[in-house]
Parts: structure tokens; sequence; C-alpha cells
């Protein structure tokens, strides 16, 4: 599949089967993960992979929507700020790297034939706590990893997107007045 098929192909599902993911095909999904830059080479990154029932219970307990009842894989994915690379004016990294080993797994799940979404709004203090995240180790987003059982329209960004016109700029940055995108 071309790359951005692949991308338009990859939605926030928010219904799965009832119908685990197997280890090796999440092993899959993770080394995607694994293999994603980050700066410096720092990967401040962990996966803690939650597929057991109880685990499944105390996690979906930081999140106050109902639908992640239906995910049986949850990976919550922790920065580890101790570990990641810091600009000269302080800025750290952590947040942009973490971003980045996410979007690899979404994608690499979504080439495997899986549905995955980003959870951000989640009760974070709730979360380490359950993982027993040590200092500087912080859970950044849970994403349920499953099979679908919704769809999506891939055709979607021509409706939900910016054009081009409206975002690239050419040799410097200029302001275009844009239209909001309708959802």
């Amino acid at each position: 599949m071309a790359f951005i098929d692949l991308a338009k192909k990859r939605y926030s599902s928010r219904k799965y089967l009832d119908k685990p993911v197997d280890k090796e095909t999440l092993l899959k999904v993770l080394d995607a993960g694994r293999v994603a830059p980050s700066a410096k080479n720092k990967q401040p990154w962990h996966f803690v992979v939650i597929t057991e029932e109880e685990s499944l219970k105390q996690i979906r307990g930081c999140y106050e929507r109902k639908w992640l009842e239906t995910a049986k894989c949850i990976v919550v994915v922790c920065g580890d700020h101790r570990e990641a690379w810091r600009r000269a004016d302080g800025k750290i990294h952590t947040d942009i790297d973490v971003a980045i080993t996410i979007d690899h797994m979404t994608l690499a799940a979504t080439d495997l034939g899986l549905s995955t979404c980003w959870i951000c709004k989640f009760d974070v203090m709730k979360c380490a706590n359950i993982m027993e995240l040590p200092e500087g180790v912080e859970p950044i987003a849970l994403i349920p990893i499953g099979y679908p059982a919704d769809e999506t329209d891939v055709n979607r960004h021509e409706k939900l997107r910016k054009p081009l016109d409206e975002i690239v700029h050419w040799e410097k940055f200029y302001y275009k007045p844009f239209k909001k995108a309708s959802i």
C-alpha cells in the first residue's frame, strides 16, 4: 500500500471487536515504535502493554468514556523526561519524540489490519500510580489497539483538512486567513 493511502486509512477507532490481538502482531506494532527517530537518538519512551482483564479494568478507570471497554489491549505510552534531549533554550523534547513513536505504532497497526486511537484526556496521576511509574516518567497517551468494529471514510480528509494552499508557506511565513474545517 502506498504511504499516503495508509495514512488516509488510519483513523481513531472507538469500537473494537471482541477478539484479542496476538502477541506476535503486537510485537510488530511495538517494534515500529521502537525504530522511530528521536532527538539525539535518546528514545525517551516506554510502552506498557495491558492485556489482562484486571489491568485493563484499572487503566479504563483513568478515562471517562465507556467505549474503551471494547478494547482488549491498551498500550500506555510513557515519556521519560530524565532521558529526553533538551534544546539550548531548555525545551524538553519528550512529548515530540513520544508523538513520533506513537504515530509509527498507529500506522503499523493500520497496516496490519488493526485500529487505534490516541487518548490524551485521561487521569494522568491515577494512571502513573497504577503503573507505579518512577519520578520523571509520565504516561503521555493511552493507545487502544484492536480489530475495528467500525469503519471510516478514507476520503474524509478532503472535507476535514485544510487545503495545502492554506498551510504551506514558501520561503517565509505569511498570514493567510483560513476557513475552519467542518466536521
